[in-house]
C-alpha cells in the first residue's frame, strides 16, 4: 500500500482490529471517544511550531510563537520571510541564539525546493523522517510527530517518546518505564494502526492530547 492510501480507518474497523490483537487497548478505546486527528497541512509552519516548542513549556511556545508571527505584519510565515529577517528581531521574540539558526536553516531547506513540501505526502515513513532530520534543529521524534499530525500516517510507534512510555507503563500496569524492545511489542500487536494506539494511550495519560 502507497503512503497516500494509508488513511486512519472508521473507529469500527479500529475496534476490530484492537479486539483482535490487544484486550486493553479495545478496552481503551471504548471508554473513550473517536480518534480525533486534525492535520495541518502548512508544513512549514507546523515544522517552525516544533522548533520553537523545543524544550520549553506549552505556555512558553505559545508566548514566543505570537511574537514571532507578529514579525509578519499579519500574513503567515514564510521561507524567504524568515530568511529576510534580522537574527535580531527573532531573538526580540524570545527565540535562543540555537533556535533562530535552525528556523534560517529550515526556512533555506523550504526556499530552495530542498525540502518539497508536495513530495512529503508521497514519500514513506523512513524517507520522510530522513529528508526532515537532515535541518538542523529537527530530530527523529519531531518528524514522528509530523508524521502523526500532519500527514497523519496510521502506523507511527514514536518509542522515544516520553509520554507514550509513562502511558504504557500505566496501561499495562509495569513496575518501571518500558523499553524500546517492549514498546515495539506491544507495537508489533497494533500493526498497522500503531498511530491510533499511540493517540489513545496518550489520551489516557493526558486528556489535552498534543497536536501541531
Amino acid at each position: 500500500m502507497s503512503p497516500t492510501q494509508r488513511i486512519i480507518p472508521s473507529r469500527k474497523e479500529i475496534l476490530l482490529h484492537f479486539d483482535k490483537n490487544d484486550a486493553v487497548m479495545a478496552q481503551l478505546i471504548r471508554k473513550s471517544g473517536p480518534i480525533k486527528l486534525k492535520r495541518n497541512r502548512n508544513y512549514f509552519i507546523v515544522l517552525c511550531n516544533a522548533i520553537i516548542g523545543q524544550q520549553i513549556s506549552v505556555a512558553a511556545a505559545d508566548a514566543i510563537t505570537i511574537r514571532f508571527n507578529k514579525l509578519f505584519n499579519g500574513h503567515s510565515p514564510t521561507p524567504q520571510g524568515v530568511i529576510k529577517l534580522p537574527d535580531i528581531d527573532l531573538r526580540k521574540a524570545g527565540l535562543s541564539k540555537q533556535k533562530v539558526a535552525y528556523l534560517k536553516d529550515l526556512s533555506f531547506h523550504f526556499y530552495e525546493k530542498i525540502l518539497r513540501p508536495h513530495r512529503l505526502h508521497h514519500m514513506g515513513n523512513d524517507e520522510v523522517i530522513c529528508q526532515l532530520t537532515k535541518v538542523h534543529g529537527i530530530g527523529r521524534w519531531t518528524a514522528e510527530m509530523f508524521l502523526i499530525f500532519s500527514l497523519n500516517r496510521p502506523d507511527v510507534l514514536p518509542v522515544g517518546d516520553l509520554g507514550l512510555q509513562l502511558a504504557l507503563k500505566k496501561l499495562y500496569r509495569m513496575r518501571q518505564l518500558p523499553t524500546v524492545k517492549r514498546m515495539r511489542t506491544i507495537g508489533r500487536k497494533w500493526n498497522p494502526l500503531e498511530t491510533v494506539g499511540t493517540w489513545y494511550a496518550w489520551r489516557a495519560q493526558d486528556e489535552k492530547t498534543v497536536s501541531y
